[in-house]
This record gives structure tokens, sequence and C-alpha cells, in this order.
């Protein structure tokens, strides 16, 4: 089929899709994603009952995406405020970064008020992670080691390795109260060496949703 698209293009445009074919020969076919198979399954599946546990999306009774009244409330705002169009610069917008880490570590946090934080807007949490694993890559003096939950996201530990980051893990999940491993986490994070980068999940932790209580924080 591409050789006949192929014979009909001009030539200049013909040789042009010739050459990347070939320039790109090596590239191989990657796993499938195993959470986005899931919901290939549960399309494909006909039981009226089925429910689809793959990607973590809201949904209305009908299976239809539900779109939360506080996101639709922040979108109007964002409409009727008319902002610009500029460039927010190279770390994010500075209002949104600060708001974002009094809401992580508290509005009277000492991490804050001693100016030990770092906050950079990123687009998701892959982004976050793609940047902060070349970061870390790149100018972490120490172990490039970083020490993950049990379990994590699938696609977290592939990001950290590709930039050359080795990964470890310590506890989280307790699978037979379906809770947080409380015990198990403190322990293995006793254990960590000191200056070593610890990835914690600041909310809904994932996949499990399983948080930290208050007490423990």
């Amino acid at each position: 089929m591409l050789s006949r698209q192929v014979s009909t293009l001009p030539k200049t445009v013909a040789t042009g899709v010739r050459q990347s074919s070939a320039w790109f020969g090596n590239v191989t076919i990657g796993p499938p994603d195993a959470i986005l198979g899931v919901t290939e399954a549960f399309k494909r599946d006909n039981n009226p009952k089925k429910i689809n546990l793959g990607v973590g999306a809201y949904r209305d009774d009908q299976g239809k995406p539900f779109v939360l009244p506080s996101v639709r409330s922040a979108e109007e705002q964002i409409i009727s405020s008319k902002m610009d169009k500029e460039y927010a610069g190279i770390i994010g917008l500075p209002e949104f970064n600060a708001n974002a880490a009094k809401l992580a570590f508290g509005e009277d946090s000492p991490i804050i008020k001693a100016k030990r934080n770092a906050t950079v807007q990123s687009i998701s949490g892959t982004g976050a992670l793609r940047i902060g694993s070349e970061f870390l890559s790149k100018w972490y003096p120490n172990n490039k080691v970083v020490y993950q939950p049990s379990p994590t996201w699938g696609n977290h530990v592939p990001i950290f390795k590709f930039a050359g980051v080795d990964v470890k893990n310590y506890r989280y999940y307790d699978k037979s109260t379906c809770g947080f491993d409380e015990k198990g986490c403190l322990d293995d994070i006793a254990k960590i060496p000191e200056k070593s980068v610890i990835l914690l999940h600041a909310c809904a932790h994932n996949p499990t949703g399983v948080d930290p209580t208050v007490s423990f924080i």
C-alpha cells in the first residue's frame, strides 16, 4: 500500500519517504501499554455489566467521561479573566509555583521559609519525572539512584532508567490490609543512605490511591 502511495507522489517527496524509512528502520516497537490494553479489552467485551479498571478517569453511570463541577468552574474563571497568551517563563507561572509549594508543604512550612524548595511547573506527572530525571542525571553529584514506592506507576521506572538513573524501592502498600504499610515504609526509608533521592507521591498514590494519614506526616 505504501509503495503505491509513494509512486503517486512527486519525486522529491517520494525520495524523502524512502529515506525516512531507511533512517528509522532500526526503531523497534515498544511493548504495549498494560493500562491502555485493559481499556482496549474493555471496549471489546460485550458483557453489559463490564467495568473499566484501566485508566484512572472519572466516568458517569453510563460510562461516559465526567468532568467535575469544580473543573468546569475553574474553566469559566479562566475564560472570564481574559488572560493573555504570553509565555509563562522557563519555570512556569511564579504564582502557580508558589501556591503549589504551599499546598504541598503547608502554608507555614519551615522548608518554604528557609527557601529549601525548588518548584518548577511541568506538563503532567510524566513530564515532571522526565525533567527531574534528566536534571538528576546531569547535575546530582551523589549516587544516581532514586527510591520509589512499591508499587508505583508502570512508566515511572523506565523514565528514570532512560535518563541513566537507577531505581530502587521502598515498601508502601500493604496487600493484606489494602492500606498504607506505615511500618514497612518507615523501616525502609530509615535504611536509605543520606543524601539520597526519594520519590513521594504528593497525594492519591498511583496506582493504589492509598495515602499516609495526617498523623504519619
